[in-house]
């Protein structure tokens, strides 16, 4: 039992070392004096941010990410709440088969997604621009706000709705004044989670994007010029620390919304 553990911990340790081995190396070389990407280090330096700072070209594709992650997490956790609010509390033909095709984009491949969008948007006769990365990206990140919402929905506790009910408020009134409220922090996470996948995103902003460029697509043709690598290294170091702080965020309240629905089921157990 001891040895098996053992053979656990090293897996455990191998996998974290290759999966975060990149991401811990990105400040390295970031704050690293040098414009060459190699050991040992030559010195400590700033001057990387700074040189972000200066760039203007970057700065629009960072307010086009925002902009474009803004409206997709938007668009997707409304369609989420609906999508999650009608399979979590009704029964209907061929509900299953409608959730599986709702969470497609989940296993498809993005080229293919990519690709298949860009045919769509030429045949429709749509110049490519930010609005039409806004489309890719809330096909992408709705399947995501789904899954999420739904757990908030499913945890919901039904009681609360029936007296609502009771009392005269209209099915209006209740969604608004008892339903979104007990499920806000499960919305809260489905809106960080949506606008975390649609700022990090590449594959489908790259092709559905026209002169106005997402952040991870200005960084994939910045590549192409080996003396600004180190100030990239440094932009995905302050893109690392975003993500990871809305991930943060969005599990909390995540977590937030689980425990609050545990807590009002077992008080209305209680009072019954």
């Amino acid at each position: 039992m001891e040895k098996s553990s053992r053979s656990l911990l090293t897996y455990v340790l191998v996998y974290l070392t290759f999966l975060y081995a990149p991401v811990f190396l990105l400040p390295i070389f970031a704050f690293n004096d040098s414009a060459i990407i190699s050991l040992p280090l030559s010195g400590f330096t700033f001057d990387w941010f700074l040189m972000l700072w200066q760039t203007k070209a970057l700065h629009e594709a960072f307010y086009n990410s925002m902009m474009i992650a803004l409206i997709s997490a938007s668009l997707s956790t409304t369609l989420g709440i609906f999508a999650a609010r009608a399979t979590s509390r009704f029964e209907f033909p061929g509900k299953r088969g409608i959730v599986g095709f709702l969470m497609l984009p989940l296993v498809l491949p993005e080229i293919i997604v990519g690709v298949a969008l860009l045919v769509v948007m030429i045949q429709l006769g749509l110049s490519l621009s930010a609005w039409t990365v806004v489309i890719g990206h809330v096909l992408v990140c709705t399947p995501f706000a789904i899954a999420i919402l739904s757990s908030a929905f499913n945890s919901f506790d039904i009681s609360l709705e029936e007296a609502s009910l009771d009392l005269g408020v209209n099915k209006i009134g209740t969604f608004f004044r008892v339903i979104l409220p007990m499920v806000a922090p499960g919305i809260i996470s489905s809106f960080l989670i949506a606008f975390t996948i649609s700022l990090d995103e590449f594959i489908i902003a790259f092709f559905l994007t026209g002169t106005d460029a997402t952040l991870p697509v200005y960084i994939w043709g910045q590549l192409r010029f080996p003396a600004r690598l180190p100030s990239i290294m440094a932009l995905g170091f302050l893109m690392v620390l975003l993500s990871l702080l809305l991930l943060l965020v969005a599990e909390y309240f995540r977590r937030r919304s689980t425990q609050f629905s545990a807590n009002s089921s077992a008080s209305n157990e209680s009072i019954l």
